[in-house]
């Protein structure tokens, strides 16, 4: 399984939708690491995502691996270059 199959992208889709995702790559997909990515405001969502899968979908199964922060510079619509800050949270199954 490479890198990208258990990468999930957190952006503006309900809450819920990402933590299914979660939990179908450990369960269905018999992944043995998700890493859930996010930049900028959707940061916050992203380690609820991880907080809700880990205690109450897979609770006992799963285990935090570890939080990689950093930040990555791109040019704006209006050709202005912005940093923005990113985050890749890495949930390890336990069993």
């Amino acid at each position: 399984m490479t890198d990208e199959d258990n990468s999930i992208f957190i952006g503006g889709k309900p809450f819920m939708n990402y933590v299914t995702s979660v939990v179908i790559q450990f369960t269905t997909k018999e992944a043995t690491e998700v890493i859930i990515k996010a930049r900028g405001k959707f940061i916050s969502r992203a380690v609820d995502v991880a907080e809700v899968a880990m205690k109450r979908f897979l609770k006992d199964q799963t285990e935090l691996k570890g939080i990689v922060i950093d930040s990555e510079g791109f040019q704006n619509k209006e050709g202005k270059d912005v940093r923005v800050s990113t985050i890749e949270i890495t949930l390890k199954k336990t069993k």
